[in-house]
């Protein structure tokens, strides 16, 4: 049953007399504190925070005084009180709440700082069960709830980051604090306890492996907001969700532009695909345009991956997004800085190449410290109308598959080197999606076509263009291999890809039609595996 309004305006103006504070990052915390006491307000506190501020030598009263009852059981209940949440819901303009207040000697609190105790840190440091659980905060999230709801009369700080934007309100309005101001702090609080919430609920269903739970929420912190999104009539933010995975979110930029929101979308796309190479065993380099790979590969150094990548699509190539699996070196830099490219991503940067970069001063250098492990498991969340489609990420690798050869001839290990290889690239393609692939490059890359066959000769367009550019005698689809995301669901996409050179085709099978597939590839001597496995990506 919903609670009627008594409809009881609060005051523009409302003067901070008594301040609680309770917090488990203590960052500024000494010095908030020596600030709200010279402005004569009266503070409060709790166990550890308490104990900061008494030490600094500034007068504190202890929660218990306000309550008359200590804190009890290791401190789960400390601030659950009456004398608390009283003096934080009571409607101060309201007769029949002021005698409650005054009946039961409920004092008024007038400003709440509190951040919760640090369960998404711990949840993420691979605590036990037990510490994690003792890590969900009650007390916090209770008092910055009831702030937040009775912010007509009472202001509520949940981080530490807006001590600074308080301080200066109280000292402008001498003492007091503007409704408008209070409304903001609401508003942030209840994104805070909501996203913090959505940290704990989502751990509990990994924790407990409930693939889909009956209610689902995800929640972040802002990181920056974009001049714009996809398009400049678009506003756009970016959040974090803590997730340690590293890539865009986690990378340190040394230097360059702000990102932009395309930026944003590309850098991970490429970042998740060059971590598919494991570094140990070659170097390896993508380069990403409108989250599509224009040119991969892999080498014994990151320049010559970075070569052979360019040279599948240079024009394409051109305001791309790089991505490579080592730390930059010197070498490598050289030539990536020769054309003009919005960000480069690695897990590190040799001095000498973070030199070579800063003489392209746009240029974003971002390094991750690490790779994004392609078989960990995760969650990818996309919006439509009305709704979230939330689902597993997709994890699977080639080198996990067991490969079933289906033709009368099997592929050589040069073939199933590169079968492999085109394989990987086509996870990250946009669908349909056709690989071609050679010595361990793309040489053709046909992405987000309504058929397959489109983009088998799409991609073989492409090599045709880019072995004219390079001077070749023929397309460097002769003699390569091809990877489809799918399975070809009629014959004339093998036969765009037999008619472009490629001697063998790595797919997943399970049309109706792959025995009429099956027998084109053996009529036309080509080594066919299934891999038993769909890398769709929409």
């Amino acid at each position: 049953m919903a609670v009627v309004s008594k409809n009881i305006p609060g005051p523009d103006l409302m003067p901070v007399r008594r301040a609680l504070l309770s917090v488990s990052d203590k960052a500024g915390l000494v010095d908030f504190a020596r600030s709200l006491a010279h402005l004569g307000i009266e503070l409060v506190s709790t166990g550890g925070t308490a104990k900061a501020i008494a030490e600094a030598g500034i007068a504190v009263r202890d929660v218990s005084d306000l309550t008359g009852f200590p804190e009890i059981m290791d401190g789960r209940v400390k601030t659950l009180h009456p004398a608390v949440h009283g003096g934080l819901l009571g409607v101060r303009d309201d007769p029949e709440h002021a005698e409650a207040m005054r009946a039961n000697g409920i004092e008024p609190i007038d400003l709440v700082v509190v951040n919760l105790y640090p369960f998404e840190e711990v949840a993420r440091s691979g605590a036990d069960y037990a510490a994690i659980v003792e890590n969900i905060d009650i007390g916090g999230p209770a008092m910055v709830r009831a702030a937040a709801k009775n912010h007509a009369y009472v202001a509520i700080v949940t981080e530490p980051d807006d001590y600074a934007a308080v301080l200066n309100a109280l000292e402008l309005n001498t003492g007091s604090l503007t409704l408008e101001f209070r409304k903001k702090l609401a508003a942030k609080a209840f994104s805070r306890t909501a996203a913090y919430d959505a940290a704990i609920s989502n751990w509990f269903a990994a924790a407990l492996e409930i693939e889909h739970p009956t209610w689902r929420a995800f929640g972040g912190r802002l990181q920056s907001v974009m001049r714009y999104g996809e398009n400049p009539h678009q506003s756009a933010g970016f959040y974090l969700t803590g997730d340690p995975r590293p890539g865009v979110a986690t990378a340190h930029q040394v230097q360059g532009k702000a990102l932009s929101y395309n930026n944003i979308n590309d850098t991970d796309a490429a970042y998740e695909l060059v971590g598919e190479f494991d570094p140990s065993r070659s170097a390896a380099v993508a380069i990403i345009k409108h989250a599509n790979p224009c040119g991969v590969a892999q080498a014994a150094s990151l320049r010559e991956a970075y070569l052979k990548a360019l040279a599948c699509d240079p024009v394409s190539a051109f305001g791309g997004i790089v991505a490579l699996n080592r730390p930059i070196d010197a070498e490598a830099a050289e030539e990536i800085v020769k054309i003009f490219t919005e960000v480069i991503i690695a897990p590190d940067a040799s001095p000498e190449a973070a030199e070579i970069i800063a003489s392209k001063k746009n240029l974003r250098l971002l390094l991750a410290g690490g790779l994004p492990d392609p078989s960990a498991p995760g969650t990818t969340v996309k919006s439509v109308s009305g709704g979230l489609l939330v689902q597993s990420r997709d994890n699977a690798v080639v080198d996990a598959m067991d490969l079933q050869v289906v033709t009368r001839r099997a592929p050589t290990e040069k073939e199933l080197s590169d079968l492999r290889f085109a394989f990987r690239v086509a996870k990250h393609v946009k669908s349909n999606a056709i690989v071609y692939a050679r010595d361990g490059a793309t040489v053709g890359i046909g992405a987000g076509q309504m058929s397959r066959v489109d983009s088998s000769r799409i991609a073989a367009s492409k090599a045709r263009d880019a072995a004219q550019a390079a001077g070749f005698p023929e397309p460097l689809t002769k003699g390569s291999v091809v990877a489809s995301d799918a399975f070809f669901p009629f014959a004339d996409g093998l036969m765009a890809a037999v008619e472009a050179g490629a001697t063998a085709v790595i797919q997943p099978g399970g049309s109706m039609r792959d025995d009429e597939v099956i027998a084109a590839a053996d009529e036309h001597g080509i080594a066919m595996v299934f891999t038993g496995v769909r890398h769709f990506r929409h």
